[in-house]
């Protein structure tokens, strides 16, 4: 690990007594002039006090979720509607304990939406909390860490929610139709499941934020990243079959394809921070116009392809239908 990295650990935790400083190198001595220098206690209390505003703020919105609890609930149990209703059968959830609808309904399902909800806000926490260890240039990324970690936490579950939980329901409550298997679901596994693949996906998705940030502290490189990319693609069709909820390799691909493209997202914002360390630019220019004319290419071929095959462009998924 870089020394840097140590300077920042040792700023961070306490390990530079009150009025001494670590001897800065030449290259970075007015960014370390940047850096805050907390003691070990000062470091505990600044942690109690962003662990007590990430729950406030967890609490705030707890309380608007429980104000629309029905209507998230409906939401919630629009997969299994759709699925049941697909495979024939009613559609309809089943209560077997008499406290598991209030405790679904009105306390887990406003506090799963409430971590959604106070993603941004503790996630500010965090890099507030960790910003002191850092150089003054690189606090500059706290506004675009807090969005696009909140943001792809939330496409996450939202991708969980309208593709992979979805296919998957449908392919479970499917399966032994028709040799005397009727499904039978219950609130609490409904929901148990619906939450582990939400919440699971969306925490996925942060694999992009992760490599930045382990990039931004100079734990690895885009060049490590490139050349180690195979075993960081097997690493994720491993989760992809843990995660997803059927054993199926068509539900594994919905997961597993997304994710390998978000690790080569990530692999690419780390080599812009590299450029950037580096002053050196993207030729954003240049990338733009190949990307839009092989994109153009790509629809011609589409547009001239696909009706030979009977295949036809649809404003709905999968977004495309045999006519023959």
């Amino acid at each position: 690990m870089p020394v840097d990295v140590f300077d920042k650990l040792r700023r961070r935790l306490g390990g530079v007594p009150a009025g001494s400083s670590l001897p800065p190198a030449d290259d970075h001595s007015e960014e370390e002039e940047g850096m805050a220098r907390m003691s070990f206690l000062q470091h505990l209390e600044e942690l109690r006090s962003r662990i007590i505003r990430s729950l406030w703020g967890a609490a705030v919105a707890f309380g608007v979720s429980l104000f629309y609890s029905e209507k998230l609930w409906s939401a919630v149990c629009q997969p299994a509607a759709a699925a049941l209703k697909s495979l024939g059968y009613e559609p309809s959830l089943y209560a077997i304990d008499p406290m598991e609808g209030f405790m679904i309904i009105w306390f887990k399902l406003p506090l799963v939406c409430s971590i959604f909800l106070a993603s941004p806000w503790v996630l500010y926490q965090v890099w507030a909390f960790v910003s002191p260890g850092l150089y003054r240039r690189e606090r500059r990324w706290a506004i675009p860490f807090i969005f696009c970690s909140a943001g792809l936490f939330i496409v996450g579950g939202l991708f969980a929610y309208f593709v992979i939980f979805r296919f998957g329901l449908t392919f479970l409550l499917g399966i032994g139709q028709g040799n005397y298997v009727k499904p039978i679901c219950t609130v609490t596994h409904y929901f148990d499941l619906f939450v582990n693949v939400v919440l699971g996906v969306g925490l996925v998705f942060e694999l992009p934020v992760l490599i930045f940030f382990l990039t931004l502290l100079r734990i690895v490189t885009p060049g490590f990243l490139l050349k180690h990319s195979r075993y960081a693609i097997l690493i994720i069709f491993i989760l992809a079959a843990v995660i997803t909820p059927t054993p199926d390799a068509f539900n594994m691909m919905l997961f597993a394809l997304p994710m390998c493209l978000l690790f080569y997202v990530g692999i690419f914002a780390g080599y812009l921070l590299v450029l950037h360390r580096e002053n050196r630019r993207f030729p954003w220019r240049r990338v733009l116009m190949i990307s839009l004319g092989v994109l153009i290419l790509l629809a011609l071929i589409a547009y001239f392809m696909l009706p030979r095959y009977g295949i036809e462009l649809v404003p709905h998924w999968p977004f495309f239908k045999h006519w023959r």
